[in-house]
């Protein structure tokens, strides 16, 4: 069986949070979960062996991206933080959980696991991060540009 050629998640404006910074570290987590589906092959051998290459830099990926949001979500004084932060920490243990099960031969298969990432990604963005995407643009202070930005100002 050959690779798969097309994507899992396609990219869209609905995914945007206007923080550059944070839309920039979603984009790279949908193609890092993109490239994961394009090697489900069939081939559990050829899988594995990719898995365990690309797992590290996908869990590190995941952890710098969780640790940029809250950081900014600390810094607005954002009142779901810890309730973000629990959903961050339980991605983070069901990720460890999987890895684990697939190394081990429990797992079925990368494309499972993709379309695992996929769910979890795509509905975390739409509903928890939407929350506080919403909160900084109330914060925002609107720039003779027209962009947003938070300052220290905004904050308090």
């Amino acid at each position: 069986m050959s690779a798969n050629n097309s994507e899992l998640i396609t990219w869209s404006s609905t995914f945007l949070c206007g923080i550059k910074l944070i839309d920039d570290q979603h984009k790279g987590l949908v193609t890092l979960i993109n490239d994961m589906f394009k090697h489900v092959t069939g081939d559990p051998a050829q899988e594995h062996k990719y898995f365990s290459n690309i797992i590290h830099e996908l869990i590190k990926y995941i952890k710098i991206h969780f640790a940029t949001e809250e950081k900014i979500l600390l810094a607005t004084k954002f009142a779901g933080f810890s309730k973000h932060k629990r959903e961050h920490d339980f991605f983070i243990y069901t990720v460890m959980e999987k890895v684990n099960e697939y190394n081990t031969k429990k797992y079925v298969n990368l494309s499972t696991f993709t379309k695992f990432l996929k769910d979890w990604v795509l509905s975390h963005i739409a509903i928890m991060d939407k929350q506080y995407f919403e909160y900084l643009k109330i914060m925002a202070s609107r720039k003779a540009n027209g962009a947003l930005s938070i300052t220290r100002a905004d904050v308090g």
